[in-house]
């Protein structure tokens, strides 16, 4: 037989309940008052929330970058996932220019072989419709066709970092027409990495090559231009768009301003966004803040409660956290003289859930169940996983996390699972934790017995085909 659940509360993005959830196998069998034990292993959820298992659709695993690779591969990646709560990741396959998008997709399934330990999925970043350079774009279209087929139902577009994944507003155009034929949805990296590059090269030649100076060469102006933009052209297209780590609230202007226009638009920010600011983690006279070095940069701290204040509203939709984490010690130290060298990214994935609770929740900025559309619900609709994910129902897949809202957690890097030598909350304490985690209905994670540790099998966690939905607009 399976696990019973009792006792808990069940919060779900639309209220919250005293209910009973029966897991059969990998399925979530029953949800309901007083469900008959009979041989049921119970698990006791007394005093704690039962929700559905975080799902953090925007990470880097095992990525080559600035000479180095992330530090978190498949499995210390999901694991940390894992002990955070959250049971499911889109990672990004990365076409190169010069190859092709099945090339990406079939690197990114040896990366994660044998290594997942929770379920994952893939976004196609697209940096190349012609990669054998015969100027046949069309081949590149088709290729679009063949990942939608593969479950790959959304497209990362890049407006910054030039001659690297940066593509122009035609490739733009191109690849939102296609994604719009596709009902797929169109990720995009909003910032202007044509201006910006300007401003980079004059602050080099004035010798300003300290960390600091990455954040201040990236103006919230052009993030909010690019965002501007980027909406314009997928509204031209018939496209639905998402702005992945919005970060200011120019940016938001932008946004919000394009929604008000019938814009098929949505957007996420991220975990870092919300908490930190450049005044306290990078006033400008320590080598320490390369270790807040990620794009987009942090911003200044009146940015924070426009960005709560659209969470909760609902102009933003998701919470993620980007995580693309670098060791301090000999990654981050390969940028020690020019901040450009900076392998740009950091750690997350483990605490997005535990600063969303602490910051938000109890803080009262959001309510309970608005944290779990925030980091649950909403992905798995506009993602095309709602049939799989992301609620506690009949018939999906049992990803529940046991959430204990009285729970003191300290974060520091000593305890945990993340593959690096830092984090950006180090000695935050925070209410609300993980207390157990069930992915598709295994226990994975008892915080409450052995905390930190992941109890499964190492390459457990199996490729999530989802369906091309359009961002959940269709």
């Amino acid at each position: 037989m399976g696990a019973l659940i009792k006792n808990g509360t069940i919060v779900s993005a639309t209220g919250s309940r005293r209910a009973d959830v029966l897991i059969s196998g990998e399925i979530i069998a029953q949800v309901g008052e007083k469900i008959v034990e009979e041989e049921h292993e119970i698990v006791d959820a007394t005093g704690l929330l039962v929700m559905p298992g975080g799902i953090d659709v925007h990470t880097h695993l095992d990525m080559p970058f600035g000479g180095t690779t992330s530090a978190d591969d498949y499995t210390t990646g999901t694991q940390a996932a894992a002990v955070g709560g959250t049971t499911m990741l889109i990672d990004f396959a990365l076409q190169s220019q010069g190859h092709t998008m099945r090339e990406a997709f079939d690197t990114w399934c040896k990366k994660s072989d044998r290594k997942a330990c929770v379920d994952f999925s893939l976004h196609m970043a697209v940096t190349d419709l012609d990669p054998h350079h015969t100027g046949d774009t069309g081949y590149g279209l088709r290729e679009m066709e063949e990942m939608v087929v593969e479950g790959i139902s959304s497209f990362k577009l890049f407006m910054a970092y030039p001659g690297v994944l940066m593509i122009d507003d035609g490739l733009m155009f191109r690849v939102m027409q296609k994604a719009a034929g596709l009902n797929a949805l169109c990720c995009i990296h909003a910032e202007n990495g044509s201006a910006i590059d300007i401003v980079v090269s004059q602050m080099i030649a004035e010798g300003k090559a300290a960390p600091h100076y990455h954040a201040l060469s990236r103006s919230p102006k052009a993030e909010a231009e690019a965002t501007h933009r980027a909406i314009a052209l997928a509204d031209m297209a018939g496209a639905a768009v998402y702005i992945v780590h919005l970060s200011n609230e120019d940016a938001l202007a932008a946004l919000k301003f394009m929604q008000g226009r019938g814009a098929r638009a949505l957007a996420e920010t991220c975990t870092q966004y919300l908490v930190l600011s450049i005044e306290d983690q990078m006033p400008g006279n320590s080598w320490e803040e390369a270790k807040f070095v990620f794009t987009p940069p942090l911003r200044e701290k009146k940015n924070q409660k426009p960005l709560w204040d659209a969470l909760a509203e609902g102009a933003l939709s998701v919470v993620s956290t980007d995580h693309c984490p670098f060791r301090f010690a000999d990654q981050k130290s390969l940028g020690k003289d020019d901040f450009r060298k900076i392998p740009n990214g950091g750690p997350g994935v483990e605490n997005r859930l535990q600063i969303l609770w602490h910051f938000g929740v109890n803080a009262g900025r959001i309510t309970p169940e608005k944290f779990v559309e925030l980091a649950a619900t909403a992905p798995a609709r506009i993602f095309g996983m709602e049939k799989k994910k992301g609620s506690i129902v009949p018939g999906l897949d049992a990803d529940i996390l046991l959430w204990d809202p009285d729970a003191d957690y300290t974060i520091s890097a000593a305890t945990q699972r993340m593959a690096t030598d830092y984090n950006m909350f180090e000695g935050w304490k925070v209410k609300g934790n993980a207390a157990k985690v069930f992915s598709r209905g295994e226990l994975v994670v008892d915080n409450t017995t052995r905390p930190g540790e992941f109890l499964g099998a190492t390459g457990r966690g199996r490729f999530v085909r989802r369906d091309a939905n359009a961002g959940g607009f269709a």
